[in-house]
């Protein structure tokens, strides 16, 4: 989940040491055009996540660089905003949010084409890249590295799986040049550092990171890109390089990382569509399902510590809190919570267990006015201290649009797996459909 360099940040020094920096600048770079700023009031639900979409692409469109497209990393939703550092994933998240405007006209329909063509034009052309791979976090305004980040595997895909979105939605010769480009020269099997698995990345001062991408967590999405690759494809025995460690939470069993929270068991997700398909190890949308139910019943554990906790008010994530980034959540216990809502975490689980995370969301909106904001809901609130992150962040607020879209009319699933490498990669991995669908009974992968 960009702030998915929340999984890098778990792994090497990357993202909560840069974010103690907030970077001058310019304020809204563009203000999205025909969007009202006024508080409506959704009635039900299903209103408020078309509300919260509509919001949510607002940011992606106000606030990237009108002439580079790359979105901030994050932004004060307050006032003008001053952040200059762009994200990579967050531009990815804004790349398939831009699609998700087109499709239901919340921008004027040739702004958020022309958008992509030119964040397309700049990535291509301008953006400093090495073997294809960019490097994490950049200046929104010229692409250059910023704080000596690394250059990132993980987010370099979640920005393609933008890319590749895009390419998939828009009817333009140009648009689709210019994404099969851009993948097309990333250097997968340099990314393999001579092993069977991904490396993190890559430093010009050291060279490639210690950490590899071995364990379940976000990076499916990231394999399916490299082995899919028509140009610098990795074997799909890589596939099956990776643990798929098992957790026993309340008697539910499911493939987890339980160093790291509940983003890893969304953000593949929002892109491939791994509904009613299995690998030889498990049917892996049923194991969100089951972490998602598994992470509710954890949150509602600590109901004795945290009263708000309840049915109604539950969800944690990495996200922001009063002492700044942090990765947090569980099952099991981890990082020092205490008691702050991340909306993020129901909604980027909205198309797995859709109306407990629906009721999550319309109780932070009813409840709380103070955590929605011009761009939708605040990256995270604590209901006891009253206290609001006057910021959010582009990664967080990305997968609720996107999954919010899945959730209402399979949108991004339905375009992004036009993709047939992402078909082929799926397939050649041992993906088949299921013979039926499994019952949403929280039951294992």
């Amino acid at each position: 989940m960009g702030s998915s360099d929340k999984k890098s940040a778990l792994m090497h020094f990357s993202r909560r040491q840069f974010l103690k920096g907030t970077l001058g600048g310019i304020s809204y770079s563009l203000l999205a055009p025909g969007l009202s700023v006024s508080r409506k009031h959704p009635e039900t639900s299903d209103e408020l996540l078309v509300e919260m979409e509509r919001r949510a692409c607002r940011f992606f469109y106000e606030q990237a660089g009108p002439e580079t497209g790359a979105v901030k990393d994050r932004a004060t939703h307050t006032e003008p905003d001053t952040h200059t550092i762009s994200s990579i994933a967050a531009t990815g998240f804004g790349l398939s949010a831009l699609c998700v405007a087109h499709a239901n006209k919340f921008l004027n329909p040739a702004d958020a084409r022309n958008r992509v063509q030119k964040t397309l034009e700049f990535l291509a052309r301008h953006m400093p890249h090495e073997h294809g791979f960019y490097y994490h976090f950049v200046d929104m305004h010229t692409g250059e590295r910023a704080w000596k980040c690394e250059l990132s595997s993980i987010d370099t895909a979640l920005l393609l799986l933008g890319v590749l979105h895009a390419r998939a939605y828009f009817d333009s010769s140009a648009v689709r040049q210019l994404a099969t480009e851009i993948y097309e020269r990333v250097d997968w099997q340099w990314m393999l550092n001579g092993g069977d698995t991904l490396d993190h990345g890559w430093k010009p001062e050291s060279g490639f990171l210690k950490s590899r991408w071995d364990h379940y967590c976000e990076l499916m999405g990231m394999y399916l890109l490299a082995i899919g690759s028509p140009s610098h494809p990795i074997p799909a025995s890589s596939w099956e390089a990776w643990q798929r460690p098992m957790f026993e939470y309340e008697g539910l069993r499911y493939i987890n990382d339980i160093h790291a929270p509940l983003f890893i068991h969304q953000s593949a997700h929002t892109w491939v569509d791994f509904r009613d398909k299995r690998d030889a190890h498990a049917d892996y949308f049923q194991n969100s399902i089951t972490a998602t139910v598994a992470h509710k019943r954890f949150c509602l554990s600590l109901h004795d510590r945290y009263p708000w906790y309840s049915e109604n008010l539950w969800g944690i994530t990495a996200s922001d809190a009063e002492r700044g980034y942090v990765v947090w959540g569980g099952p099991p216990p981890m990082g020092p919570i205490d008691g702050t809502v991340v909306p993020c975490a129901a909604g980027g689980s909205l198309p797995f267990v859709p109306e407990d995370c629906k009721l999550v969301l319309k109780t932070i909106f009813d409840r709380y006015p103070k955590a929605w904001t011009r761009y939708g809901f605040v990256d995270a609130f604590h209901p006891k201290d009253n206290w609001y992150d006057p910021q959010v962040l582009g990664i967080d607020l990305g997968i609720m649009v996107l999954m919010a879209e899945n959730l209402r009319n399979e949108g991004v699933w339905k375009a992004f797996m036009q993709n047939q490498e992402i078909v082929r990669a799926m397939k050649a991995v041992g993906f088949a459909k299921e013979d039926a669908p499994k019952v949403n009974n929280g039951t294992g992968p």
